[in-house]
């Protein structure tokens, strides 16, 4: 088993309106040149726990981070007219939550965070600010909801 130090959440970046099944998700990642989804988890708006990539297998979700870490993709992050918004529903969120405390039993010291927060840091300050964000991915602070479990 690779060693897992971290795990990022992303959005499907898919309208509130619409919906996003696996299937779709892993046939636009094939479509990308990916061999599968990227993502080891994925959280339908139902809060249904869909398993995407075993977690001994590297995912394909943050450039230079994918080896170390697990990706875990919620359906939504848009509004209906296409821009960024925490959509997680209720169910969503218990969904992530009991995620991943699971996963911190298993891979125990993990550093929880968004995919925005592994952005460059271009100011080299330390720290990633909004105007540093490549995408705002997963539309809420994952950081600071997630990372005192």
């Amino acid at each position: 088993m690779r060693k897992i130090n971290l795990i990022v959440l992303h959005c499907s970046a898919t309208r509130e309106t619409m919906e996003y099944t696996p299937e779709q998700l892993e046939r636009d990642h094939k479509a990308r040149g990916f061999f599968s989804a990227g993502y080891n988890y994925y959280i339908r708006r139902s809060g249904e726990l869909v398993p995407m990539r075993p977690p001994e297998q590297i995912p394909a979700h943050v450039r230079g981070y994918n080896a170390f870490s697990l990706g875990i993709c919620y359906e939504g992050g848009l509004d209906a007219g296409g821009h960024p918004k925490d959509t997680r529903t209720e169910r969503q969120k218990l969904s992530i939550r009991g995620l991943l405390l699971l996963l911190l039993v298993q891979y125990p010291g993990c550093r929880i965070c968004g995919h925005r927060d592994l952005s460059p840091d271009r100011n080299g300050d330390g720290k990633i600010t909004r105007d540093e964000w490549l995408k705002e991915c997963p539309c809420f602070d994952a950081e600071e909801e997630y990372g005192i479990l």
